[in-house]
């Protein structure tokens, strides 16, 4: 203790709170101010030199920034070009980990760091990604952050187990390296774990909100106090330093809803540290002083050691041994659906917005854009938002932003479709089609579908619309026929829907749309009528297409087993429903109750909802379906399309029943013959896969408290289970929560719906109900299931999680189209290969194009697309001539060339690489496994 104390020479650092966590609407919950909080700083950074502050979320700043007085905005960036005000992460907000997808957080980060970089130029720019308050945290995110050129990343919140261990080896701050697939340093990133979670140590705080004793220092009153705040914060320091690695150590002041009066907190800090430092006088090791992260970490690389390494993730998080934040993997369904939708249509506004050109945003539509849905969806990637954490209004909120958002964009599709097409015929959104609701089609006898298709290569997309004709003639863009059939909607959807739509049957086909572009087609109707009488009341033995055979236990009605036809292999398979009981806190072990980030099942034993299910059975040239009903709250279609390789498994759940007073958190499970030896994988943000172990955390021997949340990991588009022979892959079309209990087995959480609040924040139970819904929210969504030999499995489940994540767009027109409308379209000129995928197309500028380029499969996962790929930008596109490119980091805030970051050293682990000096040809791209170029383009239309 004394020889380390000996050691505290150099500096302890001090970190003044940024603004963290409010969701925009915040004020109506509590009070809580942004634009306070800045009016209070800006006026006390001015009043002494030394103090610092640092800012987290553009999006705020970015409201108050416009309100601001020319004067005042030249002296913000006076304050910080002179490093005084600092910006970390710097993205439009603090990103969730766990629920969001790699595309919308890299969307998020840009638009926020490109309001910095165009306000503040280079000095705005954040060096520090910061993480504070989000619940986990996923490998993906740290391999963004390298990429995007920040030099180190700080966070709040890990396992209580796992700083445990770590205070003792001193190993809170590491170096992580987040790719098996990217040559390291590429994504590697220093990574430090706060002291206190995002708050001052105990005792010292200085806020209007807090309790503790302001210092006292005239020494003529009785309450003076100078001596024991002063000893109370060198024993905090002392007992801080045994625990890092180095003599600089840090401490955050601030934290939520503070510094509205930024008074309090400085002129206490001002006198800390003027009474700590003026015992250097006597011998004192201490210096205490205002800093930032940027200049912490700065020193922390003088240091030149060496740093544990880390290749795994922080999920998942406990705070306390009954504690799991598991339960905010699934929290609003609906929402989490809601985003990714979002997110696929925006990125097709993105598209339309450069492939139709300048009429896009003005037409014969009106004036559209995409900033107002580029801001929807940035703000929806908060840890308070996708992740399902606020509370109802505010979610609410979110929603109607993104709603509004969509508005916009539509406005921009139609224009950019009718400059595209030469039509400029009204066209129709039915953004209702999942139940089986769109006006047009249920009322229309002549339409046509416009399939809008985001993708680099072709899709073959099954479409299912609304009507109450019993026979339709469709045929494609060449005029060709297409095999279509009219099935009965099922009364489960009729259920649902209510009064918003009055279709009695859906027409089924599929279409086939061209790469970054769309395909047309005429839909006639041939026959009014009843529904067609082709469901059966008996389960089938199988149902199989060229690719897939699944068999059914007649006497249950259950899933039996699933084949794939091409390899010659079979799996048993079973499938049903269950559901947890909430804990509600009053429990022999722990108060703790089940809430919207926590998940605290009573019992380790799901109920079962029924074990056995009633079947009708559509069966047609086109598609094939089992309707499952295993109770009036919980049923699902098993549902085979002629040209699929995977099987689609429909859910809907809801309203969950309340009136026995148990809270439910609802599973489905898929129980398997394969050996999986209690491992099963997941994905990070959509990106790369991990391993997954029962009772196992690759860093820390784990002592198991919570047998099933502390199995419950993040699947958010995709997990797996495989052995040596099989591998079933299930896609999931939002992120969810899931885990592997038993062997062969895979469960994944699709519904919560609870009666109690788990006492993390949000301060409300999560009980959704809607005008619609008043009894509890239903909830509809698909899983997608392939079987494969494991080498080739990742060929059909990346396809599969492309095409659910950004899933064709589907506009219609009705009535006969005019003869000259260009009714096929692709902005290629020929498909990209398997492994790249167009992950960026967006209008920068005027003639400036953001692109990037991303090879979509790890280095060990595929014997055919695991290769490195080249792509020629100028033969890319076909509507556009490609002038210029220069390449960015991949936030698009540095040229590539520019970006220079820290370098660390590894304990273990191999040593990094030498930069690549590969010469390439001046438009050739040249793609490694899990890699992503980003250009900015110069171009002009053809």
């Amino acid at each position: 203790m004394a020889a380390r104390t000996q050691q505290l020479a150099a500096a302890l650092l001090f970190i003044l709170g940024g603004v963290l966590s409010f969701p925009l609407n915040l004020n109506d919950i509590q009070h809580a101010g942004v634009q306070y909080i800045l009016d209070s700083v800006v006026d006390q950074l001015l009043k002494n030199p030394d103090r610092r502050f640092i800012y987290v979320e553009t999006a705020f700043f970015y409201r108050w920034w416009r309100q601001q007085s020319s004067s005042m905005q030249q002296t913000v960036k006076q304050l910080v070009n002179e490093g005084r005000l600092e910006f970390v992460n710097g993205g439009w907000c603090m990103s969730d980990e766990a629920t969001t997808h790699y595309s919308a957080v890299i969307d998020q980060m840009t638009m926020g760091l490109r309001f910095l970089n165009e306000t503040f130029g280079a000095c705005g720019r954040p060096r520090v990604a910061w993480h504070i308050d989000p619940f986990g945290h996923a490998r993906e995110h740290a391999s963004m952050f390298a990429q995007m050129g920040y030099d180190g990343f700080f966070f709040g919140r890990l396992d209580y187990q796992d700083r445990t261990r770590r205070m003792i080896e001193k190993e809170q701050e590491l170096l992580w390296r987040a790719s098996d697939s990217l040559t390291p340093p590429m994504a590697d990133l220093f990574t430090g774990i706060l002291p206190n979670g995002y708050n001052p140590p105990e005792g010292f705080c200085w806020d209007q909100s807090c309790d503790d004793p302001p210092i006292r220092d005239d020494p003529d009153l009785e309450d003076y106090n100078v001596d024991d705040v002063v000893m109370r914060f060198i024993a905090a320091a002392k007992n801080q330093a045994l625990v890092y690695k180095t003599n600089h150590i840090i401490m955050t002041m601030g934290s939520d809803f503070q510094y509205e009066n930024a008074n309090l907190w400085y002129k206490n800090l001002d006198k800390l540290i003027r009474y700590v430092n003026v015992l250097q006088t006597n011998g004192s090791k201490i210096n205490v002083l205002y800093s930032t992260p940027s200049c912490y970490l700065q020193e922390l690389h003088r240091a030149n050691l060496t740093w544990a390494l880390k290749t795994d993730d922080f999920f998942p998080y406990a705070d306390d041994s009954h504690d799991l934040w598991t339960g905010y993997f699934t929290s609003r369904p609906a929402l989490k659906r809601y985003e990714r939708i979002s997110n696929s249509n925006l990125q097709t506004c993105n598209q339309l917005e450069v492939l139709g050109g300048p009429a896009s945003t003005k037409g014969p539509f009106g004036e559209g854009d995409s900033d107002t849905m580029k801001k929807a969806m940035a703000v929806a990637q908060h840890h308070d938002a996708v992740s399902g954490t606020e509370k109802q209004h505010v979610a609410n909120d979110y929603a109607k932003r993104l709603a509004k958002g969509w508005q916009h964009c539509q406005v921009l599709v139609s224009n950019s479709l009718a400059a595209l097409s030469g039509s400029t015929a009204e066209r129709i959104y039915c953004d209702n089609l999942n139940i089986s609701v769109c006006p047009l089609t249920e009322s229309s006898k002549k339409f046509s579908v416009n399939v809008y298709n985001p993708l680099v290569r072709p899709v073959t997309w099954p479409v299912r619309l609304p009507v109450n004709g019993s026979a339709y003639a469709v045929s494609d863009a060449n005029g060709k026929s297409v095999d279509c059939k009219v099935v009965p909607v099922s009364s489960v959807t009729r259920d649902v829907r209510k009064n918003r739509g009055s279709a009695v049957n859906e027409l089924v086909f599929q279409v086939q749309a061209p790469p970054l572009g769309y395909s047309t087609y005429s839909v006639s109707l041939l026959q009014d009528g009843p529904p067609p009488a082709s469901t059966k009341h008996r389960t089938p033995t199988a149902i199989q297409n060229k690719y897939l055979q699944v068999t059914f236990d007649p006497d249950t009605g259950l899933l039996s087993s699933l084949s794939n036809l091409e390899t010659k292999q079979t799996v048993k398979l079973t499938q049903n429903f269950y559901w947890y009981n909430a804990s509600d806190g009053n429990n022999s072990h722990s108060n703790q109750p089940s809430g919207a980030y926590i998940f605290r099942p009573n019992s380790s034993t799901p109920f079962i909802i029924s074990k056995t299910a009633k079947t009708e059975t559509v069966q047609t040239s086109v598609v094939q379906e089992v309707r499952q009903w295993f109770s009036p709250w919980a049923s699902q279609v098993v549902r085979l399309y002629a040209d699929s390789r995977a099987l689609e498994l429909e859910w809907t759940i809801g309203p969950i029943p309340i009136d026995d007073d148990l809270g439910k958190e609802v599973i489905t499970r898929l129980d398997t013959s394969i050996e999986t030896s209690e491992i099963f994988y997941t994905d990070s943000n959509g990106r790369e896969v991990l391993q997954r172990k029962k009772d196992f955390r690759p860093t820390w021997r784990l002592r198991q408290s919570e047998p099933i949340a502390g199995n419950y990991y993040p699947i958010n588009s995709r997990a797996f289970i495989k052995d040596d022979v099989d591998q079933l892959t299930v896609v999931t079309d939002r992120s969810q929560g899931g885990g592997s209990i038993n062997n062969g087995s895979l469960e994944i959480m699709l519904h919560r719906r609870l009666l109690y609040d788990d006492v993390r924040g949000v301060g409300e139970p999560l009980n959704e109900t809607s005008h619609i819904f008043p009894k509890g929210l239903v909830v509809r969504g698909r899983l997608l299931l392939s079987l494969e030999r494991p080498p080739a499995a990742a060929d059909t489940h990346r396809k599969l999680a492309q095409e659910v994540v950004l899933q064709p767009l589907l506009t219609f027109t009705n009535g006969e189209l005019h003869p000259n409308t260009k009714l096929e379209f692709s902005g290629l000129q020929a498909a990209l290969p398997p492994a790249v995928h167009l992950l960026t197309l967006s209008q920068w500028d005027k003639d400036l194009v953001l692109l990037r380029l991303e090879h979509q499969f790890q280095s060990w996962e595929s014997k055919v697309n695991s290769q490195p790929v080249t792509v020629n930008l100028q033969k890319l596109f076909s509507t556009l001539e490609v002038l210029g490119a220069s390449e960015l980091n991949l936030s698009a805030n540095q040229w590539k060339d520019d970006m220079t970051r820290y370098e660390w050293m590894a304990q273990t682990g191999a040593d990094p690489l030498p930069k690549n000096s590969e010469a390439s040809a001046a438009w050739e791209v040249t793609l490694k496994p899990m890699e992503i170029r980003t250009f900015l383009l110069r171009v002009s239309l053809r």
